[in-house]
C-alpha cells in the first residue's frame, strides 16, 4: 500500500510530494507493525551500537525528526534526521527541488530549511528510545560563527541521539564546504570534541564527493587526530556529467544514480588511506542490493540511501536486504562484516 502511495506522490511536484510523504508517514506510524526481524548475517556492531542491518536512511528526508520511528518500521537499520541548525531557517527560494527522471536523480538547493534545534529537541524529548537514531547538524546561513553553531547544536541535541553527524559538505550554504580545509576542520573538530567532553556519543563527519587526494589526506589526518568515530561519504555533488534530464542545468547538489561512481570512489580512496581505524558510512546513488554491496566492499561498514526511495518506494528496503544476502552467499561471506573493504585489502 505504501509503494502504491509513493507512485501517486511522484505525480506531484517534488517538494509538495515530500511534505505529503511526511504527513502520510505521521498518519501511518501508529498503524505500521514493527519491522520483521532481520537475518543475523546482516547485523552490524559499529560505533558502540548494534545495528540490525547495515541499511540506513540518509539525512535530508526527515529534517525535523518528525517520523524517525515510522521509517524504522519500514525496515531501515538506522535513521539519520536533519540537517538541523541552531535557529530555524526557511532555506533558499522555491523552486529548489528538481527530479531528473531519466537519470534517476534529484537536484536540490534546499539550503538547510528546518524548524531549528529547539523544536527538534522538544519533539525528541517525548520519544521513547527505540532503534538507532542519528542527528545531522549544520550551521545557520547567516551565522557569524559557524563553528559555534555546530557546538550549540551538538550540545542541545546529543542527549537524544545515538550518534551525531557534522555536515560540512552541503553545496547549498555558501562557504560551508570551506570547513573541509585542514585548519578550519581542525578548529571545528576541536570545538566539538571539547563540547562532547566525557560523553559517550559517537561523532561523524559528512564530506563532499568533489575532493582530490590531497583533501582526502587532510581530512583523514584531521579526523584521526581528533579521534572522532567515523566519516560519511558522501554528500551531493556539484558535478554534472552525462546527464540527460531537462533539469540537469539547475544549480544545487546532485544525488541519485549519477553520484554512485564518484561517491564510491571517494569511499574507496578514504578506506585505502585510513584502513579500518574509523567507521565509514557509504551513501550516494544506492538503489539496489548490488549498490549497497559495492559500497560495503569499498570499505563501508554501513550504507545509507534517500533518493532511490523517492523513485522506488519503501519496498526497496526489503529488496536491498534480500539481494545483499544473496550476494554475500555467492561470494562465500558468512556475515556482512566479512565483506567490508574486500576490494581495498
Amino acid at each position: 500500500m505504501l509503494d502504491a502511495g509513493a507512485a501517486l506522490l511522484r505525480l506531484m511536484p517534488p517538494e509538495p510530494a515530500h511534505r505529503a510523504t511526511l504527513r502520510l508517514m505521521r498518519l501511518a506510524a501508529p498503524l505500521l507493525p514493527p519491522a520483521p526481524a532481520d537475518d543475523p548475517r546482516l547485523a552490524v556492531n559499529a560505533l558502540g551500537l548494534s545495528f540490525p542491518n547495515p541499511i540506513g536512511l540518509a539525512a535530508g528526508f526527515d529534517k525535523d525528526a518528525d517520523v524517525p520511528d515510522a521509517m524504522l518500521k519500514l525496515g531501515f537499520g538506522f535513521v539519520e534526521c536533519g540537517t538541523v541548525t541552531p535557529r530555524p531557517q526557511t532555506g533558499n527560494p522555491k523552486p529548489r527541488l528538481f527530479r531528473l527522471r531519466e537519470d534517476r536523480a534529484v537536484i536540490n538547493r534546499m539550503g538547510f530549511n528546518n524548524r531549528g534545534m529547539e523544536a527538534m529537541a522538544q519533539r525528541l524529548a517525548h520519544r521513547k528510545r527505540r532503534g538507532i537514531l542519528g542527528i545531522n547538524i549544520g550551521a545557520n546561513k547567516d551565522s557569524a560563527d559557524r563553528i559555534a553553531d555546530y557546538a550549540k547544536a551538538f550540545a542541545r541535541l546529543a542527549p537524544f541521539a545515538d550518534y551525531v553527524t557534522v555536515n560540512i559538505s552541503s553545496p547549498n550554504t555558501p562557504g560551508l564546504r570551506g570547513l573541509q580545509n585542514r585548519e578550519e576542520l581542525q578548529r571545528l573538530l576541536a570545538a566539538l570534541t571539547t563540547a562532547r567532553g566525557a560523553a559517550v556519543i559517537p561523532l561523524l563527519l559528512k564530506i563532499a564527493p568533489d575532493i582530490d587526494d590531497a583533501a582526502i589526506d587532510d581530512i583523514a589526518e584531521a579526523v584521526l587526530a581528533a579521534r572522532i568515530e567515523g566519516i560519511i561519504l558522501t554528500n551531493t555533488t556539484i558535478a554534472r556529467d552525462s546527464l540527460r534530464s531537462a533539469n540537469a542545468g539547475e544549480t544545487g547538489g546532485l544525488s541519485g544514480a549519477p553520484l554512485f561512481a564518484c561517491s564510491t570512489d571517494v569511499l574507496r580512496r578514504m578506506r585505502a588511506r585510513i584502513g579500518s581505524k574509523l567507521v565509514l558510512i557509504g551513501v550516494g546513488g544506492v538503489a539496489s542490493g548490488a549498490d549497497a554491496y559495492a559500497k560495503i566492499r569499498a570499505g563501508a561498514t554501513l550504507v545509507q540511501l534517500y533518493t532511490a526511495l523517492a523513485y522506488s518506494g519503501p519496498g526497496l528496503i526489503a529488496r536491498i536486504k534480500r539481494d545483499l544476502l544473496a550476494l554475500l552467499a555467492r561470494d562465500g561471506f558468512k556475515h556482512v562484516a566479512d565483506a567490508v573493504g574486500a576490494d581495498v585489502r
